[in-house]
């Protein structure tokens, strides 16, 4: 079994050699091991710090951003560039403990997870960091029926199969566990330990919070709608049609029976447009399924563990991993780092 460690850094210059000697210490005793580090548009000494760490081992890799892209397209990158059977991600900031890796490792393998996320029962926040979370937490839950108490927690053991057709953007690392699991794959949690930060300053703002939010939205959304998004769009629809002809059906009989004048009466005109905007959020839904279609006729709609029986050499009834998709320059790099590890 071999390991990847993921892990993104932005402006961590002073937690960079004592959490790689932390990695070290731990992995050493596990098996074979790489280290990503992802600088994420850095403006301090972090990517000279990443490089010393290079130099004094080779199984440290380092991935530099332009600029500051965010988490979650450092954590997508990581993932692209992982080669352990079991991958490994927490943050710089050395409030995730890494002693704690080997028993995440056991419980995972032990009890047949694909994830296991980490749980700050005993977090080392400031109170409003924890009562946002707790709050964030709440919602999460509501929001996706997931049972995992910290969502926030970076600290994450996976399978690297679990992670082959994961598409990430915005802030929606905090949601990949809500995404694997509606993909069909086995989440677990682990209570870890959590540390006062003792370099450096949190990263995490009330605009990063309110992104969150509405990822947050966006994955509620994906998760019920994304096969057949009619049902979404066409439901509001049905609902505005059916306001406007039973008002409008009310307001004639009204006039018919001579109760009611509808010179100069705005009421009718209320009973139009809502029948015009249901027809339109039909029509949205309408063109939203094609769009759906389209979209997993090439993407697939559902997630493949392995294939049996497919194998272009012609052999009947051999099993083999799925093999993970690259892009050609993520291929240039995977090279590049073989090269290196000769």
């Amino acid at each position: 079994m071999t390991f990847s460690v993921v892990i993104p850094a932005y402006n961590e210059e002073g937690n960079i050699a004592p959490l790689t000697a932390a990695i070290r210490e731990t992995m050493d005793r596990l098996g074979l091991w790489e280290l990503i580090y992802i600088d994420d548009g850095s403006t301090d000494g972090t990517l000279a710090a990443f490089q010393r760490e290079r130099e004094k081992d080779s199984r440290v890799n380092i991935i530099r951003f332009r600029r500051n892209f965010g988490q979650t397209a450092a954590w997508a990158a990581g993932f692209d560039h992982a080669r352990g059977d079991i991958v490994i991600v927490l943050d710089a900031d050395m409030q995730n403990d890494p002693s704690d890796i080997p028993a995440m490792v056991d419980v995972l393998t032990r009890e047949g997870y694909d994830v296991l996320s980490g749980w700050r029962k005993d977090r080392k926040d400031a109170g409003t960091l924890k009562l946002g979370s707790k709050i964030g937490n709440w919602i999460h839950r509501f929001a996706t029926s997931e049972k995992i108490h910290d969502h926030g927690c970076s600290l994450k053991v996976y399978r690297r199969e679990a992670l082959y057709d994961l598409e990430l953007s915005g802030e929606m690392h905090r949601y990949i566990t809500a995404l694997l699991s509606w993909k069909g794959y086995r989440v677990g949690e682990m209570v870890v330990r959590h540390h006062p930060r003792r370099r450096g300053s949190t990263k995490y703002s009330i605009r990063k919070k309110l992104k969150g939010f509405l990822d947050l939205i966006i994955v509620k959304f994906w998760i019920q709608y994304s096969a057949r998004p009619i049902h979404f769009f066409g439901a509001i629809g049905v609902a505005l049609v059916g306001a406007g002809l039973l008002l409008g059906g009310i307001l004639g009989t009204l006039w018919l029976l001579r109760m009611i004048s509808l010179q100069g009466r705005s009421t009718p005109l209320l009973a139009v447009l809502l029948v015009i905007i249901g027809l339109q959020f039909i029509m949205t839904g309408v063109l939203a399924d094609i769009v759906a279609k389209n979209y997993y006729a090439t993407k697939k709609a559902y997630s493949i563990a392995s294939r049996e029986g497919f194998d272009e050499t012609g052999e009947i009834g051999t099993v083999r991993a799925l093999p993970q998709h690259r892009t050609a320059a993520s291929s240039a790099i995977h090279a590049q780092l073989d090269d290196q590890s000769v």
